[in-house]
């Protein structure tokens, strides 16, 4: 999916189901190269991103096939530890497989992982928690060598709540030696969620009362079956797809515990969410209050992969607003793209000031990752006129039948190679 085209102005209408989380399991597809054995998968998501894992893991070995929603791994004949540069070195999750490797074969040899193009995201702290665990490492040519007779457990103190170097110990620890103890580790639903597929498989892993990570080694794991919780980001990007269009959208499926800092954001704005189970409906129909400030945050804080599409909502929301993003230092590669359609918004450091207008324009524009793309095609979707998308390959990796699922909410969308 190259480009995309978007005739705008109508308002999304109806229902549609939550995918299951990319960001959670991609870690968990790592995690599967641990058992020798089988791991099925109900509920995951058919993205790119998951479609590389899928690369890599039968590059080393594996078995991998979909039975509808459900993704099995068979890591019985497992049979290398050197990842492919071509897969491995485009996409960030790749770094996972160091934490696996390392715990059952003692060694990975992994390029430096790749990605989006939102900031730097160092593997500092990865390598060094692997060090710590006994790991001899040697970085060179672009790439990560490790080995380890067996990883031992030892109490890990990160500078930073690092979501990727938390699930990174923790998939590491599950078969060292001893006891592994992460102290200022992420707090984000995806650590529970790898900590779940990790548990049904055998192993031990407590939060202690502190909020420290407590991982026993043991010596196997076993065949397992994990049902993936939804996707958060995705469920808050179509909550503000139906805002940017004043519509009214249920959205099965939602995981909504996750989801607090977007829902209490759009009360403020005075859209009306309505709770039943694990649907969620808001109504968007009457006019948007502004916010004066937001900036995001670590969980349970507003998460940095919706600040983009909130960018979009913000933009034709009268009044001004602050918008600072904490985590990733080049996020707003997409305020260019939304200027070109109308909006006003000025950038200085970590910091957008936007000035709400009273709608959007159709332009052509460039998607350039992943999280931008979809801030583009809510702009896309509330603006008046024709708004061509191109570099929409990005929005494939993190969200599945996006296109499908705004045509049947309304919305007038097509889709060029």
């Amino acid at each position: 999916m190259e480009c995309v085209e978007i005739i705008g102005g109508k308002p999304l209408s109806g229902r549609i189901e939550i995918q299951g989380s990319k960001n959670a399991v991609l870690p968990v597809l790592a995690g599967c190269v641990l058992h020798a054995g089988i791991s099925r998968i109900r509920h995951c998501p058919r993205l790119q991103d998951v479609e590389d894992m899928i690369a890599i893991l039968r590059e080393l070995g594996c078995l991998v096939w979909w039975e509808e929603d459900c993704l099995t791994v068979d890591a019985s004949f497992l049979s290398g530890t050197v990842l492919p540069k071509e897969t491995a070195g485009r996409m960030r999750s790749s770094i996972f497989f160091l934490g696996a490797l390392l715990g059952r074969c003692g060694q990975a040899d992994i390029p430096y992982p790749g990605g989006c193009v939102i900031g730097a995201r160092p593997v500092d702290f990865h390598v060094e928690a692997m060090r710590s665990m006994g790991a001899g490492i040697d970085e060179a040519e672009g790439r990560i060598a490790a080995r380890a007779k067996r990883l031992r457990g030892v109490e890990i103190t990160l500078k930073l709540p690092s979501v990727g170097a938390t699930e990174n110990i923790i998939l590491a620890a599950v078969l060292a030696e001893g006891v592994t103890v992460i102290n200022n580790g992420a707090k984000e639903p995806e650590i529970e969620e790898l900590c779940r597929f990790l548990r049904g498989k055998g192993a031990r892993i407590r939060l202690l009362p502190q909020g420290s990570l407590e991982i026993t080694g043991v010596s196997a794991l076993k065949d397992s079956e994990h049902e993936l919780i939804a996707d958060r980001i995705a469920a808050g990007t179509y909550l503000l797809a139906a805002a940017v269009t004043n519509g009214v959208v249920t959205l099965g499926r939602m995981p909504v515990q996750h989801m607090q800092a977007l829902l209490d954001c759009l009360e403020k704005m005075n859209i009306a969410i309505k709770k039943e189970g694990k649907d969620i409906t808001v109504d968007c129909r009457k006019p948007h209050r502004g916010i004066e400030f937001l900036e995001t945050a670590p969980y349970p804080g507003f998460p940095t992969d919706l600040q983009s599409p909130m960018m979009t909502l913000l933009a034709v929301t009268e009044g001004r607003c602050r918008l600072r993003e904490n985590v990733f230092e080049a996020r707003f590669k997409t305020v260019e793209q939304l200027r070109a359609m109308g909006a006003q918004i000025t950038t200085e450091g970590r910091e957008a000031i936007i000035l709400g207008v009273p709608g959007l324009h159709g332009a052509q524009v460039r998607a350039e990752e992943l999280r931008g793309a979809a801030a583009l095609f809510l702009a896309g979707l509330g603006a008046e006129g024709r708004t061509q998308i191109s570099g929409c390959g990005f929005i494939s990796r993190g969200y599945e039948n996006i296109c499908e699922n705004l045509k049947q909410l309304g919305a007038d969308i097509s889709v060029e190679e």
